[in-house]
C-alpha cells in the first residue's frame, strides 16, 4: 500500500477527527476512486464560506444524524470538494487551506501559488506554532 502524500510531497496529515471528515470518514482528505466530489482539500471553515456553500445548495451547517453528519461551524476543519473550493475562490470567499492535510492530487487542478495564497496559518490560533515548507510544483 502506498502512502498518501500532501502538496509538499510528504505524508498526508489528518484533516480532522472531530468532526470526522474525509470521503472515507477516516479523518483524511485522500484521493479515492469513486469520489466524484474529490474531497481532497482540507480547509478551515469560515462563516463566509459556509454561507456561500449553503447558497449553492450544500448546507454544511445543519446536522444530518441519518447521514452521521454533525453540522459544521466556523473553525472546523473539513475535507472539501475541490470544485466547491475553486468556486468559492472565484467568488473571493475560499476558506484557508491546511496544506499538510491536502492531498497532492489537487495540484493537478490548482496552481501551487494559489494554494499558498490561501494557506492556513496555525499561528493565528497558537503563536508558538510556525509553518514552513514548499508546495510541490507537480503532483506525482
Amino acid at each position: 500500500m502506498t502512502t498518501d502524500r500532501n502538496v509538499f510531497g510528504t505524508e498526508l496529515e489528518p484533516c480532522s477527527t472531530d468532526p470526522m471528515t474525509g470521503f472515507l470518514r477516516d479523518g483524511c482528505c485522500r484521493r479515492v476512486e469513486g469520489d466524484r466530489g474529490r474531497h481532497e482539500l482540507c480547509a478551515v471553515l469560515t462563516e463566509e464560506f459556509l454561507q456561500f456553500s449553503k447558497a449553492q445548495g450544500n448546507d454544511l451547517t445543519t446536522p444530518r444524524p441519518e447521514l452521521e453528519f454533525p453540522g459544521l461551524e466556523p473553525g472546523d476543519r473539513w475535507c472539501l470538494c475541490l470544485g466547491r473550493w475553486l468556486e468559492a475562490e472565484e467568488e473571493n470567499c475560499a476558506p484557508p487551506v491546511v496544506l499538510e492535510a491536502t492531498h497532492e492530487a489537487v495540484l493537478r487542478d490548482v496552481e501551487p501559488d494559489l494554494l499558498r495564497e490561501h494557506e492556513y496559518d496555525p499561528r493565528d490560533d497558537d503563536p508558538s506554532e510556525s509553518n514552513s515548507g514548499s508546495v510541490s510544483e507537480s503532483a506525482n
